[in-house]
């Protein structure tokens, strides 16, 4: 299935329903007076999170939604039906923002969790609601409101507690593959990822974390080339990113200095808040270097960029040290979930 993160649906809540105007008309009673009954009011929109959904797909082949209209009044004093409310799903973790305004209207991160995004008008008044002592007679009534239409723009940031950063070949669809069930593609080529992939990974019988991968960035991603940063927002929710690095890239313009600057620089274009995300250094692909070369050149990279942070030194594609990452992840996340608390 085509992963879709972003779509703009026109929604529009049920109008209310007329009031009647009608007198009460039978045998023998020669002044029956007014009985014109109250309208219904129209239906709401909602958005309802929806567990088994991981993309907004479904809005390319349908984006107008419409809840029911309110009955109008009858006579006999009979109030119209409240038009049905409509409820539409959308998948854990999506964003609603007015497309006119840019106003976020809610966060949907809970399963079953409803979001109010346009509401139904008003019923109108019947013409018994404007009976007097002045006024025996009144033939005025009151029509429904129009519902409330709003364009909507909807963003889906995947709830994940670490993500993955780096140029595309950096090995990171073979690392989230490698500690968790996720099956990404990989291959040998640039731009393997072109959408993000989710794993939970499991430290223990009972602890676990789920991981994000998205595409890799390359120099000038906030202008454009290659995938963009489109799929940055779904690191939004991150407590943790994880800068995954070729210790021994083939292309010369991979070296791994310049490599972690590129990212740095799209993140700060991107979002100040998320360049200042916690982040630990995972100095990938050790198992192509000789082992005594391993450290001094895991060292040599660390001290070129100046890195004061955690430093990991892995082979995703032979799993060496990879357990000791997910093992350190998974402390500070329940580190930072207790701070949190």
């Amino acid at each position: 299935m085509q992963f879709v993160d972003e779509v703009v649906i026109r929604v529009k809540a049920g109008d209310g329903g007329n009031g009647c105007v009608s007198f009460r008309r039978e045998k023998y009673i020669e002044f029956g007076g007014p009985n014109g009954g109250d309208g219904g009011d129209g239906g709401d929109v909602y958005l309802v999170a929806e567990r088994n959904l991981n993309t907004l797909i479904d809005f390319r082949h349908q984006r107008y939604y419409e809840a029911q209209r309110g009955e109008n009044g009858a006579g006999r004093n009979l109030t119209g039906k409240r038009g049905d409310d409509i409820e539409v799903s959308v998948p854990v973790g999506t964003v609603a923002y007015d497309e006119e305004t840019g106003e976020m209207i809610g966060d949907l991160i809970e399963p079953g969790q409803r979001l109010l995004v346009a509401k139904g008008g008003w019923h109108g008044l019947g013409n018994l609601r404007y009976k007097s002592s002045i006024n025996r007679a009144p033939r005025q009534s009151k029509p429904g409101t129009v519902g409330e239409l709003r364009v909507l723009r909807m963003e889906l940031k995947l709830l994940a507690d670490v993500g993955l950063l780096g140029l595309p070949n950096a090995g990171k669809s073979t690392l989230i593959s490698a500690v968790s069930s996720a099956r990404p593609k990989v291959a040998d080529y640039p731009f393997t990822t072109l959408y993000p992939n989710l794993g939970v990974v499991s430290v223990g019988v009972t602890q676990s974390f789920v991981m994000a991968d998205i595409p890799g960035l390359i120099e000038g991603a906030a202008e454009g080339a290659g995938l963009g940063i489109q799929f940055l927002r779904h690191l939004a929710r991150t407590s943790l990113l994880l800068h995954v690095v070729d210790v021994a890239p083939m292309a010369e313009e991979n070296e791994p200095v310049r490599a972690v600057r590129t990212i740095e620089g799209e993140l700060e274009q991107y979002s100040e808040e998320l360049s200042n995300y916690p982040r630990w250094l995972v100095l990938n692909k050790i198992d192509i270097l000789p082992p005594e070369e391993r450290a001094p050149r895991c060292q040599e990279i660390v001290d070129a960029l100046g890195w004061t942070g955690r430093v990991f030194q892995i082979s995703a594609a032979t799993g060496a040290g990879t357990q000791d990452l997910c093992f350190h992840i998974m402390q500070y996340l329940d580190e930072h979930a207790d701070k949190s608390n």
